[in-house]
């Protein structure tokens, strides 16, 4: 028996051994071949080393080197400038041993994440098909796309490194277990481009906005139950902070150049919470990320029946109609944000819309026109502005619709108006000039107008450009 113990008590040393001396370099798993940083800027690397050593970097499309001093827990961190698109390149890290990354390339890098929708991929879910992606699939084979997919993590306590994944080339093969809505993103935005794109998946479905938040950051929110540090009951991803621990505080600081955000549903039963938490959120994200206010766009989740789903929240705003509406508002509380609409891409079985294309690619005509600068072409969906009153009639004025709106001809329905008794009625609706002039026999003096408010709805009114129109409500009733 003692034997055994002395046996038990050495090879325990021999297990805990490396993670103390470090015998060459360790990079996180996302600094590894194949990878993409992000062109013309400091990119952030780093990693562990011996403790208290001096580290060198060295990359191969300048021939300059870079030094660093590990900390005493053997952390070390640099940024190294990056020029225009273009590699392969290598990089190689020593601090006596030698690490070399092979095969990088520079080019534009972006952060994809959200809950299901946005994790949803090609192939799509089992028994939940997505149009048309068994050709696109097919047809994915592209050497200037690159995909990371973050590994699914909950954790009570932050980590310093994510578990372990690969950079894989973009082929059927690869694609089809990757996010749809990324794809989709990616390829129009490096077909336009002409650059090599990296698409980093970090996403878990069915997760509110609140996992991936900090402990810190929801200090503002106390109503949100925080797991304890050292507590001892099961947690998984519907619980505060598990996911910012586990997958996005290793991850923040890969330099990228945006980020699309695919989630809401699981906040569908708090919007009065969420108008504040996403916006909060965001903010933290952009604290860690360390490059200012980097460009943050987001989809509005689309219709779906989700007052029948299970919710402690029995109460009006059940209707996902103002989940959407706290979206909305998020535009303007969010700087440097815009909001992909889907009010015309819902599904009332599904939670999970078969169209992601149409997701994808309205996230990369927003991002080719707002950040890229690309003219000539409509990016985003037309958004209420002002509601003016003269009479019994409410006109109803809108940004982002510089040639004005449109039904396709069809009558506009979906349009109440209410008076000072909050009660709403089913309004008359004409387009004129741009705005939209709603009014009803029953509302002699107009006070609040409601569009497309329901819970499931397919949107009827668009910009001319074929952008659909966003929900809204112009009260806070």
């Amino acid at each position: 028996m003692l034997a055994a113990k002395k046996w038990f008590v050495l090879l325990s040393a021999v297990i805990i051994l490396p993670a103390v001396v470090i015998a060459k370099p360790v990079l996180p798993s996302f600094f590894s071949d194949g990878m993409i940083l992000q062109q013309q800027t400091n990119a952030a690397l780093w990693g562990w080393a011996k403790a208290n050593g001096k580290v060198m970097v060295n990359t191969s499309w300048n021939k300059k080197s870079y030094n660093a001093i590990a900390d005493a827990h053997g952390k070390w961190n640099i940024k190294v400038a990056t020029p225009a698109a273009g590699g392969p390149y290598s990089i190689t890290v020593s601090d006596g041993e030698t690490v070399t990354i092979k095969n990088i390339l520079i080019g534009e890098v972006w952060l994809c994440s959200g809950q299901s929708n946005m994790e949803m991929p090609m192939k799509g879910f089992k028994d939940q098909p997505i149009y048309s992606s068994n050709d696109a699939i097919f047809n994915s084979t592209n050497e200037q796309i690159r995909i990371y997919t973050v590994p699914r993590a909950v954790e009570r306590q932050t980590k310093d490194t994510t578990k372990s994944s690969s950079w894989k080339m973009c082929t059927p093969e690869n694609i089809s277990n990757f996010s749809a809505t990324a794809y989709y993103f990616g390829r129009l935005l490096q077909q336009q481009l002409k650059i090599p794109v990296a698409l980093i998946l970090n996403s878990y479905s069915g997760s509110p906005a609140e996992a991936f938040m900090s402990a810190a950051s929801l200090q503002a929110f106390p109503e949100i139950n925080i797991p304890a540090a050292n507590g001892t009951e099961k947690l998984n991803n519907k619980n505060a902070t598990t996911l910012y621990n586990g997958m996005i505080h290793p991850f923040a600081g890969y330099t990228i150049k945006g980020c699309i955000w695919y989630q809401g549903e699981s906040n569908y039963d708090r919007p009065d919470q969420y108008e504040k938490l996403f916006p909060a959120m965001v903010q933290l994200w952009r604290q860690e990320w360390g490059q200012g206010d980097f460009p943050f766009y987001f989809a509005q989740i689309a219709p779906y029946a989700y007052s029948s789903l299970p919710s402690n929240n029995r109460s009006e705003k059940l209707n996902s109609a103002y989940l959407r509406d706290a979206q909305r508002k998020a535009v303007k509380a969010i700087p440097n944000s815009g909001m992909v609409v889907l009010l015309d891409a819902g599904d009332e079985k599904t939670i999970h819309p078969f169209n992601k294309e149409i997701a994808g690619k309205r996230f990369a005509y927003m991002a080719l026109g707002e950040l890229y600068q690309f003219k000539g072409f409509a990016y985003q969906s037309p958004l209420f502005d002002t509601m003016r009153v003269s009479g019994n009639v409410a006109t109803i004025s809108f940004k982002n619709a510089p040639n004005g709106l449109t039904s396709y001809t069809k009558p506009l329905t979906q349009f109440e108006i209410a008076g000072a008794d909050k009660n709403f009625y089913p309004a008359q609706a004409i387009i004129s000039k741009g705005t939209v002039l709603v009014s009803s026999p029953q509302v002699p003096a107009p006070v609040a107008v409601r569009y497309a408010f329901r819970d499931f709805i397919v949107g009827e009114l668009f910009s001319v450009e074929g952008y659909p129109v966003s929900s809204f409500r112009t009260d806070e009733w």
